[in-house]
């Protein structure tokens, strides 16, 4: 039945043109969600197979995997590519790569397109959360796919546990003495899924609790996600009367440092600062921060995808990573 159905079906059964079938499984931006979902209903309910769509399936074994992550927006998914790549070396498959938005930064966080039709035999998705019909599309297209950094859905998946983590930097700068903290972080402008930045805030105010203290004492200082972010967040993390700053990621906490620095403000005597991330920009300043295995990650990921297309295993894998508080000169 499903070589049967062709797109002329689906507009009829939907009440829509073609070219408004072929956007809603091309360029879904461009097509409202309520035509979107009940064409992508029709298309599961019809069994339709889009034309590129089954020339991918009957060429399966192309040699050609895609990764799929906000590339432009955190050079930290460039790491994670480079594990990868690292783990994909002698496999002699290609990697395509797909930037796409930071679901921080946008309106519509949920991904709701993926290259499902271009030539692939794997797909690795980092830090994009799925709408829910795209992750069911995702599961049954055949196409063996790997999340990390977002939320598993019953996928294989490498991820941390940025909650854990947050409430790490807790502990530790509880233990430090510090009674009062502010967590610097990027502005999220849709609600429809929780960001990492939200885990660790929220495992950083539950340590705060657990330690006898109010969770009003983790007070949220939103920035734009740069250097010059984290520079603006000084005024107002010294005016919060905080004594320690906990910044989303090194570059943020890189800002913070900076603008510190030329206020004479003492670091860490006056103020603590940690980052998240561990990169290049930490150890040059000698950043005190929360050390995420990215290249690793990319390496476990790449491993999970070459044992699906081998077809060595069925049941899913879902791996944590573990991170740690890399003390340097700052906090």
């Amino acid at each position: 039945m499903t070589s049967e159905v062709t797109i002329y079906d689906v507009a009829a059964r939907a009440g829509v043109s073609i070219s408004t079938v072929s956007l809603s499984l091309n360029r879904p931006d461009r097509v409202s969600p309520t035509t979107r979902d009940r064409v992508l209903h029709i298309v599961e309910e019809l069994g339709f197979i889009p034309k590129e769509t089954a020339v991918a399936r009957a060429r399966r074994g192309v040699g050609r995997i895609g990764v799929l992550a906000p590339f432009t927006s955190y050079g930290s998914y460039g790491r994670r590519l480079h594990g990868v790549m690292e783990a994909l070396r002698e496999s002699n498959l290609d990697i395509v790569v797909y930037d796409h938005e930071s679901a921080a930064q946008s309106t519509s966080p949920l991904l709701s397109s993926l290259p499902l039709s271009r030539h692939l035999d794997g797909l690795i998705v980092m830090g994009l959360p799925l709408e829910p019909e795209t992750a069911e599309r995702l599961r049954g297209s055949d196409l063996p796919a790997v999340l990390v950094d977002t939320d598993p859905s019953g996928f294989d998946a490498v991820n941390i546990d940025d909650e854990q983590a947050g409430a790490l930097v807790g502990r530790y700068l509880l233990g430090k003495g510090h009674t009062s903290i502010a967590f610097v972080h990027e502005p999220q402008r849709s609600l429809a899924f929780v960001s990492q930045g939200q885990l660790r805030l929220a495992g950083l105010r539950r340590a705060f609790v657990a330690a006898g203290r109010a969770d009003t004492d983790v007070v949220e200082v939103i920035v734009s996600n740069d250097v010059e972010g984290g520079r603006r967040a000084a005024s107002d993390v010294r005016e919060s009367g905080c004594t320690a700053a906990f910044a989303h990621h090194d570059l943020l906490a890189a800002g913070l440092l900076s603008q510190l620095r030329a206020d004479a403000v003492d670091v860490p005597g006056e103020l603590a600062i940690l980052g998240f991330d561990d990169g290049d920009v930490a150890e040059s300043l000698r950043l005190s921060t929360v050390r995420q295995p990215f290249e690793e990650s990319g390496r476990v990921a790449a491993g999970l995808l070459l044992e699906a297309l081998s077809g060595r295993r069925r049941s899913r894998q879902q791996i944590t990573l573990a991170v740690e508080v890399v003390t340097r000169e700052t906090g």
